[in-house]
Order: structure tokens, then C-alpha cells, then sequence
């Protein structure tokens, strides 16, 4: 069975042969989940009772605050990094202000070790927030509560073994509840788990297959719902498990400044078109680099194989759906450099990365509180 086909049956169906240890033995089976239990315990061990927090607010620009949401599990939050303004919503905000020369505003609403579960509650505490910031009236303008979430879940769901059929429920549930509360989203699907040092053979390659098919059913209910999604495949993948020092932290499991870095720049600018804050004229899809419109099945297969991938919704002729289901479009969106600017934070210790697609404005600015 192809990819797409996999995923189109995860999505639709949720059927995941058996939660993916049908057909091992009892031997089997059993040292999966011991492994899975040493990997629990040593992930995040050095991190305990250290919480960075991203809320507050960003920049001193003009106009309406930008509203960013973040929400999902300690790779939102930024487990691992030593001080508020590494983590990735930050490096987002910064960005954002940055570039549409506003102040930028973020809820810090992820739960460290959560699963799919947690998203309803978090959804919930993003909205009741920004009502509280509003006293309860609607938004001046008529704007949203909050401009754009990033969904960042699904590596939990793989460790924990919470089934596909709930994980994509629940992550297409979350994305239409702010879609209809007028948010835009952007999810940052499943990471492949196969080079992670904790997660031991024979655990480890199931792992990879399972966060592999995890994040291209992630894409199909993501964008059934409404949402956008951006492929952190092998971004926690190849390129980290051959930069090991840099790009993760003392746990070998979560991301350090510089990995957070490397996957905030890689979701900014779709925060950006999701805020239709595009620098420049629209990006086309480069059809030379197999970039274009497909169903939504085959371009999550697509995607899941190419980290840093946009899959969104798309119409042909006028229709959203075509022979094989919804129409969606692929695109590795171009990542700005932001202008240096006086009024932003920056990375304190962030190591020099050559291949580090954004530069960083070069002064302390405001954050949130540290847990």
C-alpha cells in the first residue's frame, strides 16, 4: 500500500493495523514497550522544574497587535532551551514584528509531554485569554481573538501510543474549533522520531514509520479542516542526526536555541501567508521541484518525504474537491531575512549556523514570565 493510500485510510478511517504492533509476538511487543518506557524516562529528565515561557508581548510597532497562539506540546513551549526568547514562539514573534513592522502579541497555551488529548483544553484557554484581553467584547476591527495558532503535536501521540484514529480526530477537531472562532492555523506536523538517541532499535524504526504516517495523516485532516501544515520530518531527522551537538539539547530528544531556531524559520513564512503578510508578490509553486496542486492524499505523501513543505487548500476550476478528494497545493516557501531592528529580542548563546535562514534582530526586548 502506497503512502497517500496510508494516510488517506488514517485520515478517513483511522485504521492503523492494530496501533501499529499487530503482527509482532508477545516477545515482541513486550520489549517495544520497555524500551518506550527507558525513552520516557530519560526525555526531559534535565529539563525538570525549567519552563520557558514566550507570552508577552514583542516589538513596539505601530497599529493592532498581531495575535499568535501556541499550542500543543513542549516543542511549542521550547523544552530545552535556557532562556524565554529561544523558544520557537518567539523566534516567530520576532519575525512577525520584524517584518510587518507591529507589535506581536503571544499566548503560550502548549502543555510539555502533552498528546493530541490536551489540544480541546489548550484551544480553550487560547480563546478564553484572549476574551480576557478583550474584557469579554469583541475584538476592535472585528478582528479575530487571535490572529493565527501553531499546532506543534504528534511526537507524544507516537510515544505514548495514543492510536491514529484519535490523534488525527482530535488535531482536525482542535483546527476547526479555531477556524470557526476566525483563527488561522498552521500545523507543524509529527517529526520523524528515527534519529532520536533515546528511542533504542528495535523501537526506533517503527517509530520513524509510525511519526512518518502520523504527520502525513496530520496533513489531510489539517487541511480537510482548514487549516495549513508545514512537514518537520526531517528536521528532527537527518540533518539534526548529523548535527547533534548543535541542534539538540541535553536530553537528546528536544530541540536546543539553534534546532527551535531552525524550525521557527521554517514556519514563518507560512505564519506570514497564513497573515497574508507575504514579502514580495505570492509564491507560485515551482513545478520543476514538484511543487503544485494535487489531492490532498498525494501531497501529504509528498510532503512528509520533503521537510519544510506547505500543504494548503486549493481550488481547481472553481472546485475544492476533485476525483481523489480535496484539492491541495504544495510549496517550499522562500524564508525571508529580517531587517535589523532596535526594538526586538535576540537569541542569547544561539550557536552560528552557516544554513540558518533568518538573521535575528540584534537587541533584548520584552517576554513573558519564566514558570
Amino acid at each position: 500500500m502506497g503512502r497517500a493510500r496510508r494516510a488517506r485510510r488514517i485520515a478517513a478511517t483511522a485504521a492503523f493495523g492494530g496501533g501499529g504492533v499487530a503482527g509482532l509476538g508477545v516477545a515482541s511487543v513486550g520489549l517495544l514497550l520497555a524500551q518506550a518506557q527507558l525513552a520516557r524516562r530519560a526525555i526531559g529528565k534535565p529539563f525538570e522544574g525549567r519552563r520557558p515561557d514566550s507570552a508577552g508581548r514583542y516589538g513596539d510597532g505601530a497599529g493592532e497587535p498581531i495575535r499568535l497562539g501556541m499550542v500543543g506540546d513542549s516543542t511549542a513551549v521550547g523544552l530545552g532551551v535556557d532562556h524565554p526568547s529561544q523558544t520557537p514562539g518567539a523566534v516567530m514573534a520576532v519575525g512577525l514584528a520584524a517584518l510587518s513592522g507591529r507589535p506581536v502579541e503571544v499566548f503560550e497555551c502548549a502543555n510539555i509531554g502533552a498528546t493530541s488529548r490536551r489540544l480541546e483544553e489548550q484551544v480553550t484557554r487560547l480563546l478564553e485569554q484572549a476574551a480576557a484581553l478583550d474584557g469579554g467584547e469583541t475584538r476592535p476591527g472585528g478582528l479575530p481573538p487571535v490572529d493565527v495558532a501553531v499546532i506543534l503535536v504528534g511526537a507524544n501521540d507516537v510515544t505514548h501510543r495514543l492510536t491514529p484514529t484519535a490523534s488525527v480526530r482530535l488535531l482536525g477537531e482542535a483546527v476547526r474549533r479555531l477556524r470557526d472562532a476566525g483563527v488561522s492555523v498552521v500545523v507543524g506536523t509529527c517529526p520523524d522520531l528515527g534519529s532520536i538517541e533515546p528511542i533504542r532499535p528495535p523501537l526506533r524504526y517503527l517509530a520513524q514509520r509510525w511519526s512518518r504516517q502520523l504527520a502525513a495523516a496530520q496533513t489531510i485532516a489539517a487541511v480537510e479542516a482548514g487549516a495549513r501544515t508545514v512537514s518537520l520530518g526531517a528536521l528532527i531527522g537527518p540533518d539534526f542526526r548529523a548535527r547533534r551537538g548543535e541542534m539538540f539539547s541535553a536530553d537528546r530528544f528536544h530541540p536546543s536555541a539553534a534546532g527551535y531556531a531552525r524550525l521557527a524559520a521554517v514556519l514563518l513564512p507560512s505564519l506570514l501567508a497564513a497573515l497574508e503578510l507575504e514579502v514580495g508578490p505570492p509564491q507560485r509553486p515551482d513545478l520543476r521541484a514538484g511543487e503544485g496542486v494535487d489531492d490532498v492524499a498525494h501531497a501529504a505523501a509528498r510532503a512528509a518525504a520533503h521537510a519544510g513543505t506547505e500543504v494548503s487548500g486549493a481550488e481547481v476550476d472553481g472546485a475544492t474537491r476533485g476525483p481523489r478528494g480535496r484539492w491541495a497545493v504544495l510549496v517550499r516557501r522562500v524564508q525571508p531575512a529580517l531587517p535589523q531592528l532596535p526594538n526586538l529580542p535576540t537569541l542569547p548563546n544561539l550557536p552560528a549556523l552557516p544554513n540558518l535562514p533568518i538573521q535575528l534582530p540584534s537587541s533584548i526586548g520584552g517576554h513573558g514570565p519564566e514558570d
